[in-house]
């Protein structure tokens, strides 16, 4: 219990002193220090350089452009709901809600929701979710069960830096690319935007054999898609 108190401290400290911003063309948080963001095939994930730490904690971003089921209500009823999903062997895991409400984060309003065991066994993890203009916005804050409070300072750091900036209709084409400069933002890392907003989209047509339009998926069905997988690659690589 010490041990995790005193990380908690050290890292939260840090992240006063060295924070480094994370930003794209419409969303910019503080990272914790030593952290980095990644784009993996489409999706943003953000994860300690240290190997070590890489293993307990891990946010990953999804976007999509606004469908008629992406409103702060629908999330806030999705999240409300135990989610049950089939393990290796046939077993089914069922997570437990922990916490659902809505805050307002520098001026936006978004649902926050915790649950465990939503992804993967073993994990908590943190939803943020809102809408802005014309695109829905997930974050996710996972943190394997043991390590959760030595994290859950540094994430609430976090997310008290989240904003949310947002045209509506703005070509996609012409938002930030990575090595470009913005002048809004110091320190910053910028990740591809030519990728475009629809995260995740591919994989959920591939994986439920359709063509829907990815304006009706619904925010959290492409997040599934992308939370689960990460966060298993990740216990998978713990073990090796």
């Amino acid at each position: 219990m010490f041990r995790l108190v005193l990380l908690s401290v050290i890292l939260s400290v840090s992240l006063n002193t060295w924070a480094k911003r994370f930003a794209n063309g419409y969303t910019e948080f503080e990272l914790p220090p030593g952290w980095q963001c990644v784009i993996e095939g489409s999706e943003w994930v953000c994860q300690s350089e240290d190997k070590d730490r890489k293993k307990e904690a891990i946010i990953i971003l999804a976007a999509k452009k606004r469908g008629s089921q992406d409103t702060l209500a629908e999330y806030q009823a999705y999240l409300k709901q135990p989610k049950t999903y089939k393990l290796p062997g046939a077993k089914m895991q069922r997570s437990e809600p922990k916490t659902v409400k809505t805050q307002n984060i520098n001026g936006q309003t978004w649902v926050d929701a915790l649950h465990l065991a939503s992804e993967v066994p073993g994990f908590y993890t943190r939803y943020l979710a809102t809408v802005k203009a014309d695109i829905g916005v997930a974050i996710t804050f996972s943190v394997t069960k043991s390590m959760y409070n030595a994290y859950k300072g540094i994430f609430d750091n976090v997310i008290a830096s989240m904003r949310i900036f947002r045209q509506a209709n703005t070509n996609l084409a012409g938002l930030k690319t990575s090595g470009s400069k913005n002048e809004n933002f110091d320190d910053t890392t910028f990740l591809p935007q030519d990728e475009g907003l629809d995260i995740a989209t591919a994989e959920v047509k591939k994986r439920k054999g359709g063509s829907e339009d990815s304006s009706d998926l619904f925010l959290f069905v492409i997040l599934a898609a992308v939370v689960g997988f990460v966060i298993y690659r990740v216990k998978k690589n713990k073990k090796s």
